[in-house]
């Protein structure tokens, strides 16, 4: 089972790694197995464990940080779509925003309705981890490249957000969306890979990674939400209140993240991260050599 201590550790983890492209899932697998704690390790790639029921829960806070941080944003997004829907037409900027989240969600959602636990099964161990972390700082790098080719933005807000996202049309914004199946392998970022895409598909810098955090959101909101018969049927038995004392822990963290993110994206390098990636991994995957 979990303790206290180690559901806030994790907590802790997923919240900030989440957000920050490092890759949350990836951490969860290493960190825990670097702590040797091997139970947490073997739970998380099993099929069926209590494991999944913390998972619910760090999900369901992860998001729940990320709507109350943007929560002004969100209610223009949700105006915007309904707005369209009575109107049978789209104009509007966040209009646009709504819609091309909603496209750009569908692809990982499905291939994660149907993939994301066998994936979990197969990748979710720790020198598959480190290759893939390994991975994404790599993925990292080629976005820092892109970023140092484009000019700053001195108009950066919400609203500019909005309306240039919406200027990438349906096609790139699916292009977006589907990168974050590439996430469903642990060691790679879900933030980090869809901010990397939308740099590529012709976001600036800092549009690509508020367009980053808005679509994780219903993504991650939802594969909690789905699941929280786990949480609540018997893989739950036993570890509900380290469950949810993890995801307290997670949801704090992730506000705290996404509050700081928000402020670093305006100027600063991914190359911090990708070092650290590349790094990082590379010492597991020489652990997991060593250790044999």
């Amino acid at each position: 089972m979990i303790t206290f201590f180690q559901a806030i550790v994790i907590g802790l983890i997923q919240g900030v790694t989440e957000l920050f492209p490092i890759s949350s899932l990836g951490h969860s697998v290493l960190l825990t197995d670097l702590f040797g704690w091997h139970n947490l390790v073997n739970s998380q790639s099993s099929s069926e464990s209590f494991f999944l029921a913390f998972l619910v829960i760090l999900h369901v806070a992860t998001a729940l940080a990320l709507l109350v941080f943007y929560w002004r944003e969100w209610v223009k997004i949700i105006k915007g779509f309904f707005k369209s829907i009575s109107k049978r037409r789209i104009n509007e900027p966040y209009e646009k925003l709504a819609w091309l989240i909603v496209l750009a969600s569908i692809p990982v959602g499905l291939v994660g309705l149907i993939f994301e636990h066998s994936l979990r099964e197969i990748f979710a161990k720790p020198t598959a981890a480190a290759i893939f972390l390994v991975i994404n700082g790599f993925i990292l790098l080629a976005g820092e490249s892109k970023r140092r080719n484009m000019h700053d933005r001195s108009d950066f807000s919400l609203d500019s957000t909005a309306k240039n996202t919406s200027k990438i049309g349906p096609g790139r914004a699916v292009l977006v969306g589907s990168s974050q199946i590439a996430a469903l392998f642990a060691g790679i970022s879900r933030s980090g890979i869809t901010m990397v895409s939308g740099l590529f598909s012709g976001l600036d810098y800092e549009d690509a990674a508020r367009f980053s955090f808005l679509l994780a959101t219903p993504i991650i909101l939802a594969a909690g939400l789905y699941k929280l018969p786990d949480f609540m049927g018997h893989l739950g038995d036993g570890a509900r209140p380290q469950i949810l004392a993890g995801g307290l822990a997670a949801g704090i963290a992730a506000y705290l993240s996404v509050r700081f993110l928000d402020k670093y994206f305006k100027s600063k390098s991914l190359l911090p991260f990708a070092i650290y990636c590349l790094a990082f991994g590379g010492f597991m995957i020489i652990f997991q050599a060593v250790r044999g």
